[in-house]
């Protein structure tokens, strides 16, 4: 093994530590509470500084071009939001799957959306950084797909949000198929964010149906 895959591998098994830690913390905190915010910020700035301190980043949008790259990667996307949204109506009709995706939902209550918002832009960024970069580029090419999509489902098993790992493991292996097929970023970058961000503006509609 080349000492730059050694120096990559030691990066992103530290970063996986730090990160799963601070992401238990940051989901099990309460609505309302001040932490959140900065939790969730300090959470994208450790994985992307742990994903640029690993290594040089693949190309932004690998072989295609940048317009490209970001057309499939917001249609790929706007597909799999609309998955995740009937998947959401089904949860919505069982209480003990619907409750935690609310509670997790209660955070961008009380004129806290904005900042919400914002922080899961920069989060999304930061996770496909790490997760479809220097996480993807550790692993042997063959192994790259089914790791990273197990290893970004597992970070969120511990939020005990049904909705929120079933959603995880959909994301990972998408994310994970686009950087294969495109050899870049920005595809699963843009997936990625129009995903989280129509989440968080259409799932509390689709949960409400279940009330």
């Amino acid at each position: 093994m080349s000492a730059a895959r050694q120096r990559r591998r030691g990066w992103v098994i530290a970063t996986l530590v730090v990160g799963a830690a601070l992401l238990a913390f940051t989901l099990g905190l309460e609505p309302g509470n001040d932490l959140f915010l900065v939790a969730g910020f300090a959470m994208a700035a450790v994985w992307a500084g742990g994903a640029l301190l690993s290594g040089p980043m693949p190309p932004g949008n690998g072989d295609m071009s940048l317009a490209r790259a970001l057309a499939l990667g917001t249609g790929v996307g706007a597909f799999l939001l609309g998955g995740c949204l009937v998947v959401a109506l089904f949860v919505a009709e069982v209480p003990v799957l619907r409750e935690p995706a609310e509670a997790l939902l209660e955070h961008a209550d009380g004129g806290t959306l904005l900042p919400v918002f914002v922080m899961t832009a920069v989060g999304g960024v930061g996770e496909e950084m790490f997760f479809r970069g220097a996480l993807y580029d550790a692993l042997p090419q063959h192994l790259a797909i089914v790791v990273t999509t197990v290893v970004y489902t597992l970070t969120t098993v511990g939020s005990a949000v049904f909705l929120l790992v079933v959603a995880a493991a959909m994301l990972g292996a998408v994310t994970a198929v686009l950087r294969q097929r495109t050899g870049g970023l920005a595809a699963p970058i843009a997936t990625h964010l129009m995903w989280s961000l129509g989440m968080l503006l259409l799932l509390p509609h689709a949960l409400a149906t279940g009330r």
